[in-house]
């Protein structure tokens, strides 16, 4: 899956094949959270950090801003409504 990029990444950078199908995975592995995982996690992370939920919470909805987050599931029927409308 993705040789493409796999590819890409042992022409443009020093990576062999084996490592730059290891970064890929971590990538993908990091940006498959959902929200709810997302938020769940970086709450912990803050929280250790000894901020209080009020700064967590701001926190959190500036990163979602910028943050790609795993779409929801979607059913068949709700992906041909997408196309179809």
């Amino acid at each position: 899956m993705h040789d493409d990029l796999i590819d890409h990444l042992t022409r443009s950078t020093p990576l062999q094949r084996g490592e730059a199908l290891r970064v890929v995975q971590d990538v993908l592995a990091y940006f498959d959270e959902t929200t709810e995982q997302f938020v769940r996690r970086r709450h912990r992370e803050l929280q250790g950090q000894g901020l209080v939920n009020a700064a967590i919470f701001e926190q959190i909805s500036t990163d979602l801003r910028y943050r790609a987050v795993a779409p929801p599931e979607l059913s068949l029927r709700q992906l041909r409504r997408l196309v179809y409308g």
